[in-house]
């Protein structure tokens, strides 16, 4: 069931614009969903990106929850000033969400939640921006490509676990929420997307995040080698498999057969000077 059809988008003055990779969510059954999704409750501090012409925004004003929302598109923002309530619950800032500094956002006790839905182009950055700020802000609920979704919430040993996965449960917990069908936009893209949950935490290692990414990365650069192969690049091969035999995994491993905290235990192990 459409919230907006696109004759009413239009009403507001407002279209879709193939520069920003705009595509408006007008499905009200999917806009509960993420509303329910990303937990929201009344006095909630919410950060939205990408609001679009407010569909979702309303949902969150609905719940009581006091929404700030980042759209760079200048007529949009315009638009949003129609939702405003009585309490002024909406705060509009108009511009480009990866150079907005979160110093702007209200001190609070209670911890932000981030709602987005956005061009998929710039998704990386986004979670990038926001998933180190577990102090900051409790939960990150996003729309994002279903095969981008894949990869974030995938398993070991499967095709789409990936340095992506392993990046994002380091600071998080990933759930896949539910699918999201092209029918779902004005207009409609061209792929599904999904929507994706991140419940935020602390890094939970005390060693070197840039180090230990790079040894990730590294390593499903060529998913299909063995470890030793791999991470020849960083390390000598008979210091791999000596680290593999000291947490004890297979010396021909592969990188998808290793979990997070796997991967912690041979990065230790690699970095001992023991070795």
């Amino acid at each position: 069931m459409p919230i907006y059809k696109p004759s009413e988008l239009r009403s507001f003055g407002v279209r879709a614009k193939k520069s920003f990779s705009q595509n408006f969510l007008i499905d009200q059954n999917i806009l509960e969903k993420i509303v329910i999704a990303a937990d929201i409750q009344p006095g909630d501090n919410v950060l939205e990106i990408g609001p679009g012409p407010g569909a979702l925004t309303e949902h969150l004003l609905k719940k009581g929850a006091f929404v700030w929302a980042i759209e760079k598109d200048e007529k949009l923002a315009d638009a949003l000033e129609r939702l405003q309530t009585e309490d002024n619950r909406l705060h509009i800032f108009t511009g480009d969400v990866l150079t907005f500094s979160l110093d702007r956002l209200p001190q609070s006790e209670k911890k932000w939640k981030v709602v987005a839905n956005l061009p998929y182009k710039i998704t990386t950055p986004i979670i990038q921006k926001f998933i180190t700020e577990s102090e900051r802000f409790s939960a990150l609920t996003i729309m994002v490509q279903r095969e981008v979704g894949k990869r974030m919430t995938a398993e070991t040993n499967t095709s789409a676990y990936s340095s992506l996965t392993l990046f994002l449960s380091a600071y998080s917990t990933p759930t896949y929420c539910f699918t999201v069908k092209p029918n779902s936009f004005s207009p409609p893209p061209s792929v599904h997307s999904c929507v994706v949950h991140l419940q935020l935490h602390p890094f939970p290692f005390s060693f070197s995040e840039k180090r230990f990414f790079l040894m990730t990365r590294t390593a499903f650069g060529k998913r299909r080698k063995m470890l030793r192969s791999s991470l020849s690049e960083l390390y000598r091969k008979e210091k791999i498999e000596k680290a593999l035999k000291a947490i004890n995994k297979n010396p021909l491993a592969r990188p998808g057969e290793l979990d997070l905290d796997a991967f912690a235990s041979l990065f230790l192990s690699l970095e001992s000077h023991t070795q």
